[in-house]
């Protein structure tokens, strides 16, 4: 790739906002490359004056050499000392959330102490972004007190994200884990209430039957209410795909839930 065209990809990851749609297809596309001269360059944004340019090095470096085909982070073990690095000094919250999601795509589990204080960051991006990286992490039991404390975020997002790390990514069991995810059930965010209906299940845990059942006569809640059914009835790697085959396994195996 000529030298200007990644110059002109570069120039076009800072245009708009940061959710900006283009500026995200030139990182894609940057990424994608693979190549040392982008890698360096990403990582000389990441020293830049400007907060944004310092985003969206550690937005390349996250999932540096991704595509379709290929799911494997390149030069993972160059760029986990650049940003954590950028941990001591950043300040800005656009970059700081940039920079601690990029720890969940490089899977190196020894910056959880580092990153674990930023669930108290006052600013909602970054909160998520933790959420976010130590849901990478939920089998990690540094990672559980902080994820819990996620789950009742005031974010809406941040609940979803730590909800469906702990619950349903992570495999960790306790009385306490039980507890916050079945407050959760009551969350008034659907997607939390989902994600705790799951995390519940996947623990066998009775409470979850109601929600359950409730899911799968509900066409738009049935996906993930057939997902916890599978769980309870130890399906999961044989699942039931079917709602109304789901709804009669769970009254036949439970039936004093109705």
């Amino acid at each position: 790739m000529p030298t200007a065209t990644i110059d002109e990809l570069l120039a076009q990851t800072i245009k708009g906002d940061y959710d900006n749609d283009k500026a995200w297809d030139a990182i894609h596309s940057l990424r994608a490359t693979g190549s040392r001269e982008v890698f360096d360059k990403a990582v000389a944004w990441c020293r830049a004056d400007e907060p944004l340019k310092r985003a969206r090095g550690a937005d390349i470096l996250a999932q540096f050499g991704h595509t379709a085909e290929n799911q494997t982070t390149l030069f993972a073990s160059e760029s986990f000392p650049v940003l954590a690095g950028m941990l001591d000094s950043e300040t800005d919250p656009v970059a700081l959330s940039a920079i601690v999601t990029a720890f969940g795509h490089l899977e190196n589990p020894f910056i959880i102490p580092q990153i674990l204080p930023f669930s108290y960051h006052s600013d909602t991006d970054v909160r998520y972004g933790l959420a976010f990286t130590l849901g990478c992490f939920a089998d990690d039991e540094r990672t559980v007190s902080t994820l819990i404390k996620l789950m009742s975020d005031k974010d809406s997002e941040v609940r979803d994200w730590a909800t469906f790390g702990l619950g349903g990514l992570g495999d960790f069991d306790s009385p306490k884990i039980r507890e916050a995810l079945f407050k959760n059930i009551s969350d008034e965010d659907e997607d939390v209430r989902e994600e705790a209906v799951v995390g519940l299940a996947k623990r066998k845990d009775p409470r979850s039957l109601p929600e359950v059942i409730s899911g799968l006569k509900d066409k738009e809640r049935a996906p993930r209410a057939l997902e916890a059914a599978n769980f309870l009835l130890d399906r999961f790697n044989d699942p039931i795909e079917d709602p109304a085959a789901a709804l009669k396994a769970l009254r036949d195996q439970f039936p004093d839930q109705g």
